[in-house]
This record gives C-alpha cells, structure tokens and sequence, in this order.
C-alpha cells in the first residue's frame, strides 16, 4: 500500500507562533480561532443545519465519521482523504459503510470557512465542530469543543483494522480500544448512546439475526423485535437496506437507546452486551433512568475523545481542500 502524506512544505511562521505545544502535542483551547477566524462556529453551524435541512442522514453520518476518525491515528481528519488508488482510511473495509452524507458535511463546512478565514482553520477541526452541531439539532446537548487541532498527513487504509469496535464484539474487548484512547468504561457506555440516531445496514447484524434462536442469552433478539428486523431484511440482503439503531425514536438524539436494551431491543450484539456485562451495566441502568446524567456523561466524552491523537507543528497541515493532502 502507498503511504499518503503531503509533501515537504513548511507550515507558514504566522500558523507556527499560532500553535502552542506543551510535551509534543497541541495544546486545545475553545478560543484557538478567537483572533483568526472569530465567526468558524456560526459558519459551520450554518453549514450543517442546511444540510441536516436536506437529510436527517447528516445527523447520524456526521456523528459517526468523528468516531471513525478520532480512533484511527487520532483526530486528525485522516479519514476524509481519498485516494485515486483506494488505498486511504476511508476505504479499509470497517469504513466503507460510512454514509456520504457525513463527508459532504464536512466538505460543505470547509468550503465555507475558507470563504472567510483562508487557510487557518483545520479540517479536523470542522469534523469536531460539525459532530457537536448534529448532536444539539437532533434535541441533544451542546458543549463547548475544543479546537486547534491540526490535519494529519498519513491516511492508510491498513492503519484501521483492529482500532474500531465491531457489532459482535464483547464490552471487554470493546473497553481496551477506548482505553487506548484514555477513555473509560463510562465514556465507551455513553459514546454508545449515538446509536440513538443511527442506522445500521442489514449485513452488519444478519449474522446475528439469522443465527439459530433455540439457545438463549444476550446474543438473541426478542422475538416481537426479531421478526420486525426479519421483515426488513431478508435473509442474504445486500448493503442496500439500512434500518434504525433505536426503533423507538430515531431521529431523537434521547436517552431512550438504553431503555431499549433493557428491553432486548439492541440491533448490535455489543449493544446488548453493554446492559449484560457486569461492569458497563451500572451506566447503561443510570442512563436509561435520568437522561440529564447521560447528556452530562455523553458531553464530557465527547471533549475526551476530541483529545485524542491531536497533531501540532510538523506533524500536521491545515488543508485547503479535507479530501487531499496540501
């Protein structure tokens, strides 16, 4: 595989006495821009509530795209790259189910920050940006985002495997790859909330569905829920049929994704998993019975895992276009 990186370009001296670094990384500051590009939230929120104008899509695809990004190399908007050899994060096969319309956002966004701030503000930075808005204009939280994080200059679609959590995977397992990003098991239960709003397609879970229902425990759907799911997707479906994470409220960003588990209606066996396992079970129980604790829990992951892998000096780009490398 190719290794995409930009080339030799010296960040501009004006960009370098604007970062400030403290033991090797970028030091965030919600007033990074404070000087330089003082209107980046109003335009980027303007950006991503037309957007959510056009679809709902946006809401649940930007959300995700933040996840993907942040856990692979850091947040670093790696995953925005395309490359002409398909050879990018965007297309290792655990990111090809990543909607269009979570990209288009951020490209949207971007081009209209350049409008009016040129090259000072991160594509990274607007993916952090974006997710926060499509959470708040789905009736979430708002919280303050960090910024000052720099582009990264290496996408590698072999860089992926491994860094992202799978549907059929346990909370342990799941657990250790939030833990590599100084995330707790609190953060991994309430991080799982998104699925609140999102979709899934019908291959990510047929396995489980289709799987013999004779034995029982958490691997199973119950029974109403199963049959409703088998309505929708046909055994041997391809990716073209999607169905929602949360069958209750879907396009609410709510606690109402933990009541469902309680209630055996968790698409994924490792959302189910989450109300089985001995210790992600508290949070999921307070979560699903005071929705203010999971907006509080879910808002300060969220600044957490907006810290992770963030670039500075050499080691990141301001990009002028978040596809390609400068």
């Amino acid at each position: 595989m190719e290794r995409w990186r930009r080339g030799g370009c010296l960040l501009t001296v004006a960009l370098v006495a604007a970062m400030a670094v403290v033991s090797g990384e970028a030091k965030l500051s919600p007033g990074y821009y404070r000087s330089t590009c003082p209107r980046v939230e109003s335009i980027v929120r303007a950006a991503v509530a037309r957007k959510v104008k056009e679809t709902f899509v946006t809401v649940p695809a930007t959300l995700r795209l933040f996840f993907h990004d942040c856990f692979v190399q850091g947040c670093d908007a790696s995953v925005m790259i395309a490359s002409v050899t398909n050879d990018a994060e965007k297309d290792a096969p655990d990111n090809q189910s990543l909607a269009g319309d979570g990209f288009d956002t951020v490209v949207r966004a971007k081009a209209a920050v350049e409008k009016a701030c040129p090259g000072v503000v991160s594509c990274a930075d607007v993916l952090a940006l974006a997710a926060r808005d499509v959470v708040t204009m789905s009736s979430g939280p708002r919280w303050t985002v960090e910024l000052g994080r720099l582009d990264g200059l290496v996408s590698k679609a072999t860089d992926v495997a491994g860094k992202l959590p799978g549907p059929d995977m346990q909370p342990d397992t799941i657990a250790a790859m939030f833990a590599d990003n100084n995330l707790t098991v609190d953060d991994m239960v309430a991080l799982s909330g998104a699925h609140t709003v999102g979709f899934s397609h019908c291959t990510r879970f047929a396995g489980r569905l289709y799987r013999s229902s004779a034995a029982a425990g958490p691997s199973y759907y119950r029974a109403s829920y199963a049959r409703q799911l088998m309505a929708a997707c046909p055994r041997d479906v391809g990716p073209t049929i999607a169905v929602d994470m949360d069958p209750v409220t879907p396009t609410v960003f709510d606690n109402t994704y933990y009541a469902n588990l309680a209630g055996g209606l968790g698409l994924f066996a490792s959302d189910q998993a989450l109300h089985d396992g001995a210790a992600s079970r508290p949070a999921v129980e307070g979560f699903a019975g005071n929705q203010t604790l999971f907006f509080e829990a879910f808002k300060e992951a969220m600044v957490k895992l907006g810290r992770a892998g963030v670039k500075s000096g050499r080691g990141g780009e301001i990009r002028r276009d978040c596809t390609a490398f400068n």
